[in-house]
């Protein structure tokens, strides 16, 4: 149906609208639990708290795995190097999402305020630090991973997990969670009332504020960084080879595909604009069309990343020609349409599902309703 060319390009918007789809699904549940300990002053705030997002968050962490298991499939390069390389960071991800299931079960198990306490502070563990590590990442593939490969394709991995910890992936590391914060606080924000639904507007108004100047000063920053460009020829139909083409490290080359395509400065507005939109509705109290402006902003932030490192996935700081792009990390073009027909049928099922689920369970979540349903709630 779809040429090799044109499976490769729909494999990456559908990469990217997965990683949009977990940011917005999976990421306002980890923004909600990164509030939970300093919107709700006693127990059974935080229990309100926690209920807005308990009956959704299992269901969310279909966008992670998915995701996953796409990146898996249509990159396995990528997914190799990036599970061996950033392999402490993912572990360290791991070990933080541990929190959130033993979390939400435990913590109303036992009428103790410490053990209740304790687990709050997991579940923020849980969510913020996984959001930060994402960030992190993110910034990496920014200044080149430190990677290479052999004649016969084997990938030699030489970074560590503290030289993940550098300034500016840091910064973007700061981005993604005040990103997901803010859309946590726009969902919390919406399915709460009273003092609860006041200080979730406080902090999140301060969180898009906050993602708006971090977001700009990454902007600036890249500016300065210096990009990759590949100046040979590349045919995009071509079977995978990430060693036969030549790829240079040049100035501000990570802004020239928005010089090629002014149409894509419509994303950096949307990481700009949206956050600011979105404390201003809150304040107003529409905090509806607040979450949809949040989650505009997340549309804006990855792809913009997405479009300046474009067609780059992970550059290699240790061999440019080595950088692995969406035109040579693939898999084969039997892989790829197989994978886009289970997409075509899949993809709307889960759509549905999270919309009736969703529709099903709206509302507000109040202490006469946590007090209803004491045995039965989280």
């Amino acid at each position: 149906m779809f040429d090799y060319e044109t499976l490769k390009i729909i494999w990456w918007l559908l990469v990217g609208v997965l990683l949009i789809g977990f940011a917005i699904m999976d990421g306002h549940d980890m923004g909600v639990c990164s509030l939970l300990p300093f919107v709700g002053k006693d127990d059974e705030e935080r229990r309100i708290i926690v209920n807005t997002v308990g009956p959704h968050w299992e269901g969310n962490q279909v966008w992670f795995i998915t995701a996953g298991g796409a990146l898996f499939a249509a990159w396995p390069m990528v997914y190799a190097l990036a599970f061996s390389g950033f392999y402490w960071a993912l572990m360290a991800v791991l070990w933080a999402l541990f929190f959130r299931p033993v979390g939400f079960k435990y913590r109303s198990m036992v009428k103790d305020l410490r053990w209740r306490y304790a687990w709050d502070w997991g579940l923020f563990v849980g969510s913020f630090v996984p959001a930060v590590v994402f960030g992190v990442a993110f910034g990496n593939l920014f200044l080149g991973v430190p990677f290479s490969f052999d004649d016969t394709l084997v990938s030699t991995y030489t970074g560590s997990f503290w030289q993940l910890l550098n300034p500016f992936s840091i910064l973007c590391g700061l981005v993604s969670a005040t990103m997901l914060i803010m859309q946590g606080g726009a969902y919390l924000a919406h399915r709460t009332v009273g003092d609860v639904q006041a200080r979730t507007i406080k902090f999140t108004s301060i969180s898009a504020v906050l993602m708006t100047v971090l977001f700009i000063a990454a902007g600036v920053w890249i500016q300065s960084i210096d990009g990759y460009a590949i100046v040979s020829q590349v045919d995009p139909a071509a079977l995978p080879n990430p060693l036969g083409k030549e790829v240079e490290v040049q100035q501000g080359a990570w802004m020239a595909n928005y010089a090629k395509y002014p149409i894509a400065w419509v994303f950096p507005v949307l990481g700009v604009v949206m956050p600011l939109l979105t404390a201003l509705l809150l304040k107003a109290g529409k905090t509806l069309t607040a979450f949809v402006t949040s989650s505009l902003a997340i549309v804006g932030v990855i792809m913009t990343a997405g479009i300046s490192l474009f067609p780059f996935v992970m550059p290699s700081s240790t061999f440019p020609n080595a950088s692995l792009t969406m035109w040579d990390s693939v898999s084969s073009h039997l892989t790829l349409m197989v994978m886009l027909y289970a997409v075509v049928i899949f993809l709307p099922i889960i759509l549905i599902y999270t919309s009736w689920a969703y529709s099903v369970m709206r509302g507000k979540v109040t202490a006469a309703y946590i007090r209803e349903n004491d045995h039965t709630l989280y």
